[in-house]
């Protein structure tokens, strides 16, 4: 088995589509758009295969926390340490919070972990 994808609620689905395509190489399908449920969505496919499924519906509007139950972050394999590195200071340069890295943890990844625009951890590795 594989995961086929993972989904997020989001505020702005135009503002995270692009973020996830800019930075990420994704390539988002057109919007779907239910009006009776007040509902919208994009997946966003990555070279791997993965899908991120980014969706917005009237009423879902929690903000993420670093101590909730639920998703803790995203991983995206970089390919190499120096990828980790300028994809971070890309990051950086465009006014994203950098949570911490790059540097090695204690498990031995090299690793950075940056905030989305909605304050959603992404992991860059390699």
């Amino acid at each position: 088995m594989k995961i086929e994808h993972v989904a997020v609620w989001v505020n702005d689905l135009e503002n995270m589509k692009h973020f996830y395509t800019t930075y990420f190489n994704g390539q988002a399908n057109d919007k779907y758009t239910n009006a009776r449920k007040q509902f919208e969505s994009y997946f966003i496919s990555f070279e791997s295969g993965a899908r991120l499924e980014i969706m917005r519906k009237q009423g879902v509007d929690n903000t993420p926390s670093d101590t909730m139950v639920g998703l803790a972050h995203i991983a995206f394999s970089t390919g190499s340490e120096e990828a980790v590195d300028e994809l971070t200071e890309r990051l950086k340069k465009d006014g994203y919070s950098v949570v911490n890295g790059p540097r090695v943890t204690g498990d031995g990844y090299y690793e950075s972990v940056v905030e989305d625009p909605e304050g959603n951890l992404v992991e860059l590795t390699v």
